[in-house]
């Protein structure tokens, strides 16, 4: 079963990178950039839409869980001192986000992603059980289909958590699915069923043949996150496949032609 997975998930992936040609994909990290000065927050449905209007490659979003079950899009754990799992989503009705929005519903910043214009960069964050991150992936999963984005070239899959990743593997093998976090290798990633490795700056900076070690194994490389010039020069000219920043407008300007569209 899982060499079947495999099987379809490497074909999948192989495609995504034929289609780059040694092209750099720049992701909008949690649909930010310049936020304070555009009026708009992190995570907030408005980012989302700058990012499809700016046609960067793609835009990271966030996702927890409530008490009640409810997915919603922020990045922390917590809102307003508030462990997000703890509550309900009643509890957050009146919390408002940098730019007035209100803590979007993981149907309400689908509803923007409908139109278009960027990969969605889906974080399933860790929970603190198996059972909660099962279900927030088969119910990310649900809404993804309800509204019409269950799609290989419309959703890759990202996470802390090596159950979220196996799961997402298991159920979704022509998917992008990258783990983040940088405590195993390619090939241990690769060896779990893993398709892809989303890894901060400094491990590639301290491990670079990883990236030749993933593209070997017909893995997807991402860096996060990459905002200073020398930084994403360095990671472009290694063979990254896409560099996740806040600083995207300044990562197109250095690839150039390089920027995959």
């Amino acid at each position: 079963m899982h060499r079947i997975i495999r099987l379809a998930a490497i074909a999948a992936i192989a495609a995504v990178l034929a289609s780059c040609s040694h092209k750099v994909a720049i992701t909008a990290h949690r649909g930010y950039w310049n936020c304070e000065e555009a009026g708009f927050a992190e995570n907030s449905i408005k980012s989302l839409e700058m990012a499809q209007k700016n046609h960067f490659w793609g835009s990271e979003f966030d996702v927890h869980i409530t008490s009640d079950l409810v997915l919603v899009v922020h990045h922390d754990a917590h809102i307003n001192g508030k462990r997000i799992h703890t509550h309900d989503y009643a509890d957050f009705k009146d919390y408002r986000l940098k730019n007035g929005e209100k803590l979007p519903t993981l149907d309400e910043y689908l509803t923007q992603g409908e139109k278009g214009g960027t990969v969605l960069v889906f974080e399933l964050k860790a929970q603190y059980d198996k059972q909660h991150e099962d279900y927030m992936v088969d119910k990310s999963i649900e809404a993804l289909k309800a509204h019409g984005l269950y799609d290989p070239k419309k959703v890759i899959f990202i996470s802390f958590s090596r159950n979220i990743c196996e799961r997402i593997a298991a159920l979704c093998p022509g998917f992008t699915n990258q783990y983040l976090e940088k405590d195993l290798t390619p090939d241990e990633v690769y060896a779990k069923g893993i398709n892809g490795i989303d890894y901060h700056y400094s491990a590639f900076d301290k491990n670079p043949e990883w990236i030749g070690q993933a593209h070997k194994n017909k893995m997807s490389v991402n860096v996060w996150t990459v905002n200073d010039r020398d930084e994403i020069k360095k990671m472009a000219d290694l063979g990254v496949d896409c560099i996740t920043t806040n600083e995207p407008i300044l990562v197109r300007e250095i690839l150039g032609s390089k920027e995959k569209k």
